[in-house]
């Protein structure tokens, strides 16, 4: 079965843990679009919340919030995800991935925004 990865950044610590996720909990996961929350229960972490900020797909071209879709397009870029200028109004045409999970995708980029009470549960440590 395939795995996949999911890249959890936690911003109070600073930390960052990588995960494997399984083949049926990424299908809960495919239609979610940039920025939206998710569920820690449905990766393995109750009572945490995530909101997706990226990934990219088998290929390594990264997911770009402003194309719409699960789609893979070339387009031209001035600024981050994707390209990074080396002068000031440079631009370049780049090919990135939609901003929807789909099963080409292969890492997921996820920020902690929410976590459980101490007394209710025990927080992962990250």
């Amino acid at each position: 079965m395939v795995e996949y990865k999911a890249v959890i950044s936690d911003p109070e610590t600073g930390k960052t843990r990588q995960i494997g996720i399984e083949g049926d909990k990424i299908g809960r996961l495919l239609g979610i679009k940039i920025s939206e929350e998710i569920e820690g229960t449905t990766i393995g972490f109750p009572g945490y919340k995530f909101v997706l900020t990226g990934g990219s797909d088998k290929d390594g071209f990264p997911m770009k919030p402003d194309v719409h879709g699960a789609i893979r397009k070339r387009i031209l870029m001035s600024s981050a995800p994707g390209f990074h200028p080396k002068r000031p109004g440079q631009r370049k045409r780049r090919t990135v991935r939609g901003n929807m999970i789909s099963d080409e995708i292969v890492q997921i980029n996820l920020k902690v925004t929410g976590k459980p009470e101490k007394e209710d549960m025990q927080i992962i440590e990250f």
